[in-house]
């Protein structure tokens, strides 16, 4: 009974916070997400993103993350905008529209943890977000919240796939969800079809090395290759392709969530306000922005290969 009393207190913390799903899988190895991931690794899919191959061993056993841990608590949190850029102008992926999603999950998983703490117990826990050497989207099967579609996202069949994934890894036993079985994917080819750089691979594999999203954010290089020359369609800061050709997103509707309002030059700036961003600008407007992951010189040449698909970047 104790069991089921705190997963349901934490489940209605976690929409008190805001997080529109809250699912629970019990803390076990992964291991056949483990082989899956090491054979990605062995194809060099992560390109130069180096840190894939890190903590490896942290990745699949979430008791290395927190010791004697028993539940791993996947929680969603809708970013779909209610308003969308200027259609010519360079595009930024939705999820880098308002404020640093790092930021604003990262303080509600200190509030959840911290609720727990006070109101059930003297708990271990850690909370993470997307930054950790954890596989959240297995996760959230494992936890019931959905399956992982052909382009390598989470798809939930209410919501879509325009959402944050938070985990909380703890030491405390609460009652476990029946991870997601079915696939609703069937013969849709949509997102395969229309990736600018086919990136996209069969069984649910998705080149990271080739992705649009790791060229404009992850490539730390002062060029992009020469052979996307022409792929970008106008994507200045990761991409959208593959989710907003998706069937399911057609059920997505704007988030609830205030920080994750729009940044106004994000809706407002054209082609020309873009190439004419100094550097101090840059930093004053996107402070609080995921876009400052790329820095001011990495949005530069992006923009540049954008623009002279033909010419020097």
């Amino acid at each position: 009974m104790l069991k089921n009393h705190h997963t349901q207190l934490i489940k209605t913390w976690s929409r008190e916070l805001g997080f529109e799903y809250c699912g629970i899988a019990q803390a076990v190895r992964l291991d056949e997400d483990a082989r899956r991931l090491e054979s990605w690794l062995h194809k060099g899919m992560n390109g130069s993103m180096l840190y894939m191959d890190n903590h490896f061993d942290l990745r699949i056993d979430p008791s290395r993350l927190v010791p004697g841990a028993r539940s791993v608590i996947t929680l969603l949190i809708n970013y779909y905008p209610a308003q969308q850029q200027q259609p010519e102008a360079p595009q930024i992926a939705k999820y880098a529209y308002g404020q640093d999603y790092h930021e604003v999950i990262r303080e509600k998983l200190n509030k959840l943890l911290a609720r727990v703490r006070a109101e059930i117990g003297e708990v271990d826990g850690r909370g993470f977000v997307d930054s950790a050497p954890v596989l959240e989207r297995s996760w959230a099967v494992r936890s019931g919240l959905g399956w992982i579609g052909k382009n390598g996202n989470l798809l939930n069949k209410q919501a879509g796939s325009f959402f944050f994934i938070a985990t909380l890894i703890t030491d405390l036993e609460l009652e476990y969800d029946a991870p997601f079985a079915g696939d609703f994917c069937g013969t849709c080819r949509r997102c395969i079809d229309a990736c600018p750089t086919d990136a996209i691979q069969p069984d649910k594999v998705v080149d990271g090395s080739k992705c649009i999203s790791y060229f404009t954010i992850e490539l730390k290089d002062l060029l992009i290759p020469d052979d996307m020359k022409g792929k970008f369609e106008n994507w200045a800061f990761g991409c959208d392709t593959c989710q907003d050709v998706c069937p399911w997103n057609r059920f997505s509707k704007p988030t609830q969530e205030p920080a994750f309002t729009p940044v106004p030059a994000i809706l407002n700036f054209r082609t020309a306000d873009w190439e004419e961003l100094t550097e101090a600008s840059f930093k004053e407007i996107f402070r609080h922005s995921p876009i400052k992951r790329s820095k001011y010189n990495g949005l530069r040449r992006n923009l540049r290969f954008l623009h002279n698909p033909s010419g020097d970047q």
